[in-house]
């Protein structure tokens, strides 16, 4: 079983509303983030479509998990983990989706947004996801969220609970909301003792500003890496006896008392 597993992280402005040089620009950054000895290449929201794009065109773009084929082959080819953002269809509605493909090509997990942001995503997005499902890689237990979902603490302890150890998170994270790249994301990290990576957007689409500040943190909530505001990737080790030992100085997890926290569901 490895001990460590290297996180690449991709920023930049991507391919909007063109799929299929979106999927060029994947095969590239795939075969960098191999080269700089990554085992899992993490890219943005809606990496396959744009996010700022409109209902219309997230229909137009829609894809089945079916249809990701040929991420699944630059995954086998280059022998690296992807996971990425894309519009997936489900039935004759659309969800903000990420997938997380094995080094093998085999699709290991699905995620569909949980928590949508404002009537930007309810305008686009008729199908949410309700499930918080976890898989293997590399010996090591990952989790799926997608922007707002960080931002609400209950989903990052949920994919803690059920042993999560690095939560992988596409985001589209815009202006005025760099509190969240630059204070939230450590603060989950921390709390749940869980490694975290957080793959934002950079530059402009259609009156968005993103602010980039990509980051990859540590279970101690330590920063391991940051990005600015302009295209670029990011590398980090996860390492298994790092992420033992802070939870053994600091047992959080083990300390909580659960039956306190009924009410903080609001559910009579």
């Amino acid at each position: 079983m490895k001990t460590a597993l290297k996180i690449a992280l991709y920023q930049g402005p991507g391919a909007v509303n063109n799929p299929e040089a979106a999927f060029a620009l994947m095969e590239r950054k795939a075969a960098q983030a191999k080269a700089l000895g990554a085992d899992v290449l993490l890219l943005p929201e809606m990496y396959l479509s744009g996010y700022n794009i409109g209902p219309e065109n997230a229909r137009k773009y829609a894809v089945t998990v079916a249809e990701l084929a040929p991420a699944r082959r630059f995954a086998r080819e280059q022998g690296i983990a992807l996971a990425f953002g894309y519009p997936e269809l489900v039935g004759e509605k659309v969800a903000n989706a990420v997938v997380l493909i094995g080094p093998d090509g085999e699709i290991l997990l699905n995620y569909r947004k949980t928590h949508l942001f404002g009537a930007l995503d309810r305008a686009m997005f008729k199908e949410v996801g309700t499930q918080f499902p976890v898989a293997k890689l590399g010996g090591y237990t990952i989790g799926l969220l997608i922007c707002y979902d960080i931002e609400f603490p209950e989903p990052a302890r949920r994919l803690a609970l059920a042993g999560a150890d690095i939560i992988l998170i596409p985001t589209a994270q815009m202006v005025p909301y760099d509190q969240v790249a630059r204070h939230v994301i450590p603060a989950r990290a921390y709390e749940n003792q869980v490694y975290v990576a957080y793959a934002n957007h950079s530059g402009e689409d259609d009156g968005l500003s993103y602010i980039g500040l990509s980051s990859i943190c540590g279970p101690d909530g330590k920063v391991l890496a940051l990005a600015g505001t302009g295209e670029e990737m990011l590398l980090a080790e996860v390492e298994r006896e790092h992420h033992a030992a802070v939870r053994r100085a600091d047992p959080l997890l083990a300390d909580r008392r659960p039956e306190l926290y009924g009410p903080l569901a609001g559910i009579n």
